[in-house]
């Protein structure tokens, strides 16, 4: 049987790991709606086919789920609860996924005022609005056994990745204060970083060296998220609250 609504952000390429977040859900017994901007993947130049978010969505709904796919750009401002708003049209919207990102490499000395404001926009100040709107929908309820569930992609990029990697960390605090602010709503709130994923941005070098720097012995895979993610969704999952949580075959352990 569905388990409610779950919105998953960054649904935009097949290879990608919201993908596979929402392909797993959806196996879960999740109805599912997608968020996802295909003009990202053709501006920072990731290969993608030309009905990906479309073909994701043929593929959840293979497992008896319904799945709408919900375009919108979330440096506007005014889409997070647009977005929220068209999820919970059923009013049972009680997961948030936030795997999408803008994710343009730069420095401190060439970075740009544009592209500073469009990683914060994007990857701190929509999901503050994004979470901000999902509680809202909300009752308080205190003690609520699950009465929403948010899960948030981060990094720990720093140089020559600032504004991306900074804003990420804008990021881990947001969703570690929903954690605390938003518990009388029954809300929990944890971050994922699932460290280096191979979704179709590296080459054949990096690749070598970053499976190196792996104890596991191998790289990520977006099907390792997504199984985190299906348990901190799942009831089983419901203690944990307030985490950033590395799930990354122990990347750069020391």
């Amino acid at each position: 049987m569905p388990r409610g609504t779950a919105l998953v952000t960054g649904v935009g390429r097949a290879r990608g790991i919201g993908a596979g977040i929402a392909t797993h859900l959806a196996e879960q017994g999740w109805d599912l709606a997608l968020g996802y901007l295909s003009d990202y993947d053709d501006r920072i130049g990731l290969a993608h086919g030309p009905h990906d978010p479309h073909d994701v969505a043929a593929r959840c709904r293979e497992f008896g789920v319904t799945v709408e796919l919900l375009p919108a750009d979330l440096a506007d401002p005014d889409v997070p609860a647009q977005l929220i708003t068209a999820a919970n049209r059923r009013g049972d919207l009680t997961a948030l996924v936030l795997s999408h990102t803008e994710s343009v490499d730069s420095s401190i000395l060439d970075t740009t005022v544009a592209s500073w404001d469009r990683h914060y926009a994007v990857n701190a100040r929509a999901p503050w609005l994004l979470i901000k709107a999902f509680a809202e929908q909300l009752p308080a309820q205190v003690g609520a056994a699950r009465a929403g569930r948010v899960v948030a992609l981060t990094s720990d990029h720093t140089a020559h990745n600032l504004p991306y990697g900074s804003s990420k960390g804008a990021l881990d605090r947001i969703v570690i204060a929903a954690a605390i602010e938003l518990a009388e709503r029954g809300i929990s709130a944890n971050a994922i970083n699932p460290g280096p994923i191979d979704t179709g941005w590296m080459d054949e070098e990096l690749r070598e060296v970053l499976i190196r720097q792996t104890p596991a012995g191998r790289l990520g895979t977006p099907q390792d998220t997504a199984d985190l993610v299906g348990f901190l969704l799942s009831p089983a999952g419901g203690w944990i609250t307030g985490q950033l949580l590395h799930s990354n075959g122990g990347f750069a352990a020391k």
